[in-house]
């Protein structure tokens, strides 16, 4: 590529993202951005599509799938470019978690040829994400899935997730009585399972079992006869564990009560020494960088594509993490810049 169509190339990278920021994406409304992804890939002669679900399907070399998520959580942030010492920044709701990873490799797969989906609703339920593993015929070679991790950081590792609502109800009585009404056996049960996984304080969070209660309710139903209560758990789970061993665990504290376990992802670790992480550490060192290998305490969709395909795989894309879901959420389009160059590079090594 000659110096004045790489010029050329990042314009529109950079024009791309601002375009797909400026359009809200909040979880189950992604159409519009999707549509304009589409409007992208047609525009350099490749066939795109939304799919069932509303990813948006780009398929080619499946040598690699880059794939991210258009979804976003709520919150209105003025979409704006700002100078800083460090050059333009882009604000703007989505702009690192995760639009500029998923343009950046929407970027690098026009660049490329490499397959592309984008995918919907991974900050709910990563239903499309769910829906491609199961759509697809046959795993791709290799994938590279798109979160922040700055433009140096590969992340290998997520932590799964176990989640559920408690549901327990007893007799009503009055408060001075001695038994525990339903409150309080959603309560005992909870600290019970708080305390089993209690870490010692030296063990990194990404090890651990985290538990979390996200909402509770509880009091005397409307005919008066009885005390009920539910409570919604999250237990985050290290690669040591399967979700069904945590489950089993977390049962074994039940008195009173029952739990729905309605949500569980499985835990991911991917090794430092396959070929899409070996390509990145080459590619970063090729634009200056220092490759830091990552592992994120939370989920994301690499969690759902290795329970599924049997292939390496890595997440990458650039901004900075802690900035993911955030009232002051911004990139510097100069890191957006080199993880696209970043990217097509890993790309074109792994094809």
């Amino acid at each position: 590529m000659s110096e004045a169509a790489a010029v050329e190339a990042d314009t529109e990278a950079r024009e791309l993202l601002e375009a797909v920021v400026r359009i809200p994406s909040v979880s189950r409304n992604e159409r519009e951005a999707a549509e304009r992804l589409v409007d992208f890939f047609e525009d350099h002669d490749r066939e795109a599509w939304l799919d069932e679900v509303g990813n948006v399907r780009a398929p080619a070399d499946d040598g690699v799938l880059l794939t991210s998520h258009i979804d976003t959580v709520p919150g209105d942030i003025p979409v704006r470019i700002e100078e800083s010492d460090d050059g333009e920044v882009l604000w703007g709701r989505g702009s690192v978690d995760a639009k500029g990873p998923l343009c950046s490799m929407a970027a690098a797969a026009v660049r490329t040829g490499a397959s592309f989906v984008g995918v919907v609703g991974e900050e709910v339920d990563s239903k499309g994400a769910r829906y491609l593993v199961k759509d697809r015929e046959s795993a791709p070679d290799a994938v590279v899935n798109g979160e922040p991790s700055g433009w140096e950081g590969i992340t290998l590792g997520y932590r799964g997730l176990l989640a559920g609502t408690y549901v327990a109800t007893s007799e009503s009585g009055h408060s001075s009585r001695p038994e525990n009404n339903a409150i309080q056996d959603a309560i005992d049960w909870w600290s019970a399972v708080e305390a089993e996984f209690d870490p010692d304080d030296w063990i990194p969070v990404f090890e651990r079992v985290t538990c979390k209660p996200v909402d509770i309710d509880g009091g005397t139903s409307e005919d008066g006869l009885s005390v009920e209560t539910t409570m919604d758990v999250q237990l985050r789970v290290p690669p040591e564990y399967t979700t069904d061993e945590i489950r089993e665990i977390a049962d074994g504290y039940l008195g009173n009560g029952t739990v729905n376990w309605d949500d569980k992802v499985e835990p991911v670790m991917q090794s430092p020494r396959t070929s899409v992480a070996r390509a990145f550490r080459a590619a970063i060192r090729q634009h200056g960088g220092d490759p830091t290998l990552l592992r994120k305490t939370g989920t994301s969709d690499m969690n759902v594509f290795a329970q599924s395909w049997d292939c390496p795989m890595a997440t990458y894309g650039p901004g900075d993490s802690d900035l993911d879901h955030a009232p002051n959420e911004h990139i510097h389009l100069a890191e957006y810049d080199r993880a696209v160059s970043v990217l097509t590079d890993v790309t074109e090594r792994l094809l």
